[in-house]
């Protein structure tokens, strides 16, 4: 049987908010250890607020603090946690509606096991030692079996108020590729580009999907293709990814290789970024041991016409 093949990989990006004034109220006061929550028309508390009512859409602006006690709603065991999660030793999620408010907050509750978890457990806030301004200054839950403690009656005015926020966004899966990109990724490996013409349409598609999107059926005949091909649509990167060793700016573009029906995608070297144009001709350039070519560069060739791609767009 041959050999299937698969791999870890990771789509992960920074994602930069502003904060209006009833979030950056909430996240502030929790750098304080204060919960607010927001008083909607019909006078229920939602935590975490927001900042307009779900139900009447109204603009919600009369926040008001909660107690850091609570109750927990509902709950399910997390016997594995993940790379980020609040606690690194199994927990459970929980939905705990903290006194004074009419909605549930999400978050980790630290308890030894599942058995130690139940609807209507009693819990309070842990707070983080170090307090930024985000959901992570509540480090998780804890069981509580006190007195039920009172808010202090904060209404959301803080010092230096967080205004933004950087979230990192993150998923880890395993691909595999299936039979016909195995096909098209062993081909790369030996400097071709190999795709797989539609039966019924006729169109060759680079990399192959196994089945034609047009037509929607299976394709099997592979047709090499390349290894010139042409600029169609192109984009300045001027933002430098992390773990990736290219200076900005650089050109990432949609080339259209010799023979193909669909554009792939590339890093256009060999060529100062602000001279990379639709219609330019490129071809491939390796680098010693790669599976992948590292950039295409010009050929030198004239452009291409724009009819002969204009189709590709």
């Amino acid at each position: 049987m041959p050999e299937v093949l698969k791999a870890p990989l990771v789509v992960e990006f920074p994602f930069t908010r502003s904060l209006g004034p009833v979030q950056s109220a909430f996240l502030t006061g929790l750098r304080e250890r204060v919960v607010l929550g927001v008083r909607t028309t019909a006078g229920r508390t939602l935590v975490p607020p927001v900042e307009y009512d779900p139900v009447t859409a109204d603009e919600l602006r009369d926040l008001v603090e909660v107690a850091p006690t609570g109750t927990v709603t509902t709950w399910a065991w997390n016997h594995a946690p993940r790379r980020g999660q609040p606690l690194d030793t199994p927990f459970a999620w929980v939905l705990v509606r903290l006194d004074g408010a009419d909605t549930a907050l999400l978050h980790a509750l630290d308890v030894p096991g599942p058995d130690a978890v139940r609807t209507g457990t009693r819990v309070r806030v842990r707070w983080a030692a170090e307090r930024s301004g985000a959901i992570t200054d509540i480090a998780c839950f804890e069981p509580y079996d006190g007195e039920p403690v009172h808010p202090g009656g904060s209404t959301g005015e803080f010092a230096d108020p967080v205004t933004g926020i950087v979230a990192a966004a993150r998923l880890d899966y395993t691909y595999t590729p299936g039979r016909a990109q195995t096909a098209y990724l062993d081909a790369l490996a030996e400097r071709r580009a190999v795709g797989e013409r539609c039966p019924s349409c006729r169109k060759v598609y680079v990399p192959p999907r196994g089945a034609c999107p047009t037509c929607g059926v299976a394709t099997a005949e592979r047709v090499e293709v390349g290894p010139g091909g042409t600029v169609t649509t192109f984009c300045i990167v001027n933002i430098k990814a992390k773990n990736l060793d290219i200076e900005v700016p650089y050109v990432y573009a949609h080339i259209a290789l010799d023979g193909a029906d669909l554009a792939l995608h590339g890093r256009i070297g060999g060529i100062p970024y602000d001279q990379v144009r639709m219609g330019l001709r490129v071809e491939p350039v390796w680098t010693p041991g790669a599976r992948h070519p590292d950039h295409y560069r010009p050929t030198g060739e004239p452009d291409a016409d724009y009819d002969t791609y204009k189709e590709l767009l």
